[in-house]
């Protein structure tokens, strides 16, 4: 059974005269334990894919099987759990909370899982010790450059070992030496069995996954596997 299965999935703002199509028919498969690239230009439809994909948002049409069950016609509530358990979110902005330490702001999405505060505190440090920031447990954002802080994003999306990492633009505000750092680790805990699906407009950057999706107008324009 493949981890995910998207089929015929749409997206349609102001239908009608007007309508805009952000996807079109899409439909896709991910297999456990991928490295998958989706790649487009800005408004392609690659975030709004990755929205769905991610449970942030809903489809118009389609169906949405992840990981045998069909999540397309959840209630919120029902999404919010299951994203929580399965998938860990980088995005390119951080989205710290700036008055929160590292620890804090990787210890809280442990928090909504009903964590107990020990076993939160244990998996945060271990989440920061493995992205090498185990000297800036107590920092707060604002005291961390722009690579430290993408690295307690990273921590905070793996401190609860979910399946499922969806990466977007993750190097997109940094530096290279920060940007090759990201990637690192990203392909660390690819090797660790996670399913990576990093969303991107960089070439350079898509062509270290192990297969490559590119969206065009809503629609998958492209499918190919490369040799990493």
């Amino acid at each position: 059974m493949s981890l995910i299965e998207v089929k015929d999935i749409y997206k349609i703002y102001n239908p009608g005269e007007n309508e805009v199509r952000a996807l079109d028919g899409i439909s896709l498969t991910v297999e456990h334990g991928e490295f998958l690239a989706i790649v487009g230009q800005s408004g392609s439809g690659k975030s709004t894919l990755m929205n769905m994909l991610g449970l942030l948002d809903v489809p118009t049409s389609g169906k949405y099987m992840l990981d045998g069950k069909n999540v397309s016609n959840m209630t919120d509530d029902e999404l919010s759990e299951i994203r929580n358990k399965e998938i860990g979110f980088i995005f390119q902005g951080f989205n710290l909370i700036p008055s929160l330490t590292a620890v804090g702001n990787v210890e809280l999405p442990l928090v909504y899982r009903g964590m107990r505060k020990e076993e939160r505190h244990r998996l945060a440090v271990e989440a920061l010790e493995r992205v090498g920031l185990s000297h800036r447990l107590n920092h707060l954002p604002k005291q961390m450059s722009g690579g430290q802080q993408q690295r307690v994003a990273i921590a905070r999306a793996v401190a609860a070992r979910p399946p499922i990492i969806l990466a977007d633009e993750p190097t997109g505000n940094l530096d290279s030496h920060s940007g090759v750092e990201v990637m690192k680790i990203l392909h660390e805990l690819h090797s660790e069995g996670r399913t990576i699906i990093l969303i991107t407009h960089d070439n350079d950057i898509a062509a270290e996954a192990q297969r490559i999706i590119r969206i065009q107008d809503g629609q998958i324009v492209s499918d190919i596997k490369t040799n990493n």
